[in-house]
């Protein structure tokens, strides 16, 4: 009688200063997320991320890299490679969240509009986003998750070892308190 392979998915690139990582830096637990913006499970999962790192603010640091799933959502790679545009301005996490909060407006006028709302001059990131400037973190981003075993959004990995639970607040609490004591 044989028994079935059990295979964990880990992390295959590093967390490095490349990526965008809220929290602190010397965190015990890095939770590293998988996303496309216009995914409706990454648009749930986005406020339990939010209040996981309020009620953890010292223990756990959140990284976002993308991984837009282009034959599903239209607008995921536009969005992606928007939210790099306001990163190299400092400005990612403004854009992130409202991404996430204005999933149903990722078309390119509402998107403009909210470049705008965080400050950032829209006709600069718009042509910046039409030549493609920003395709190669994107497309760098999505390899990885592929290397790493994602295949659908959000994906997780919780200290570099994919998150097979969950995504609601309990969920995630539990796994990064359990992270954290290992």
């Amino acid at each position: 009688m044989t028994t079935p392979l059990q295979v964990t998915a880990r992390l295959r690139d590093p967390v490095t200063t490349e990526d965008h990582i809220r929290g602190p830096a010397d965190a015990a637990v890095t939770v590293v997320e998988y996303g496309d913006f216009q995914c409706q499970f990454c648009g749930a999962a986005y406020p339990n991320l939010h209040e996981l790192l309020r009620q953890r603010a010292d223990t756990v640091r959140l990284v976002y890299r993308y991984f837009p799933i282009a034959n599903v959502h239209p607008y995921a790679e536009r969005a992606a490679e928007t939210a790099e545009a306001a990163g190299v301005r400092g400005r990612f996490w403004e854009m992130h969240d409202w991404l996430y909060e204005h999933q149903d407006q990722l078309d390119p006028v509402h998107l403009s509009l909210g470049v705008e709302q965080v400050g950032l001059p829209p006709d600069e990131l718009n042509a910046e986003v039409e030549s493609r400037t920003h395709a190669d973190r994107v497309r760098r981003d999505f390899v990885g998750g592929i290397r790493s075993g994602v295949n659908g959004t959000p994906t997780l990995f919780v200290n570099g070892v994919r998150h097979d639970g969950g995504y609601d607040l309990a969920d995630l609490l539990t796994a990064v308190d359990a992270a954290g004591d290992a």
